[in-house]
């Protein structure tokens, strides 16, 4: 009876999962499908095999827009970004976990406040800031938030995780005399991988579809990233869909390539969760 209620409960885990994985696959699929499909040419049902093998409308949206320049610059702003948020954000995560409890507590509640303030509200002060800087209408103007760790929730998710870590692994380094970088920089550091896995595509994500930062702090169109490169293609009209889900793929592969290469290094043996699991 005990084997048929966990084969019972195994089938239901599958077809749920599957259920969810075929959400967020067919939006996919179907974006890849229009993306093959005649320039021009109207939609009127939805397609689920392509009635064209037309690959060459992912070379014609460069023709259209100059999506290599803009290709270029969200490379860079990635490239620069995602290491300069993992390092912050690991530091702040740290001597977040290795303050006294109060304070620890304090800190933690601010964090969290400043995770719950939109980033609307910020817009104006990001820009005077830039501005002050003589940083507007430059790549670093996509780059700067990394500074201070691009999200609360980033630091959150370091924070967590190095307090999972036990605290005589810590005293360990100490009496070794160990300084607070040598902690994070080798202990602490290398404990933490799937944070800092999920830290780095987090970021990639935030970067990479980043819109709002170049149309408020970039004018000229030299310095546009691959977003607003997209919505260029999106005022080509409704009756181009295929070159639309062209570009929608094209800026949407990186992001699942990504993801599927580095989904090998997150954290799945329970046996290791429980090892660092705090009492």
């Amino acid at each position: 009876m005990n084997k048929l209620l966990v084969r019972i409960k195994s089938a239901l885990h599958m077809i749920v999962a599957f259920t969810v994985a075929l959400i967020f696959i067919l939006p996919l699929y179907w974006a890849f499908i229009l993306s093959l499909g005649e320039p021009g040419a109207p939609i009127d049902t939805i397609q689920w095999w392509p009635t064209a093998f037309n690959f060459g409308n992912f070379s014609r949206i460069f023709t259209i827009v100059p999506m290599q320049r803009y290709l270029i610059n969200s490379l860079l702003v990635v490239s620069a970004a995602v290491p300069i948020t993992l390092f912050f954000a690991s530091l702040a995560g740290f001597g977040l976990s290795q303050l006294p409890a109060f304070l620890r507590s304090q800190m933690v509640q601010l964090t969290l406040v400043l995770l719950l303030i939109p980033s609307a509200a910020v817009w104006l002060f990001r820009y005077q800031i830039l501005n002050w800087l003589g940083l507007l209408d430059s790549l670093w103007a996509l780059i700067i938030p990394s500074f201070a760790a691009s999200n609360p929730l980033f630091v959150l998710l370091f924070y967590w995780a190095f307090r999972r870590i036990p605290n005589d692994m810590y005293e360990a380094a100490r009496l070794d005399a160990a300084n607070a970088w040598t902690i994070w920089s080798q202990l602490a550091m290398p404990l933490v991988h799937p944070t800092s896995v999920g830290v780095i595509v987090l970021t990639f994500i935030m970067y990479w579809s980043d819109f709002v930062g170049p149309v408020l702090y970039i004018f000229n169109p030299q310095f546009y990233t691959l977003p607003v490169g997209m919505q260029l293609v999106n005022q080509l009209g409704n009756e181009n869909y295929a070159l639309i889900m062209a570009a929608a793929v094209f800026m949407t592969g990186p992001v699942l390539i990504m993801f599927f290469i580095l989904q090998r290094f997150f954290l799945t043996d329970l046996s290791l969760a429980n090892l660092f699991e705090k009492n």
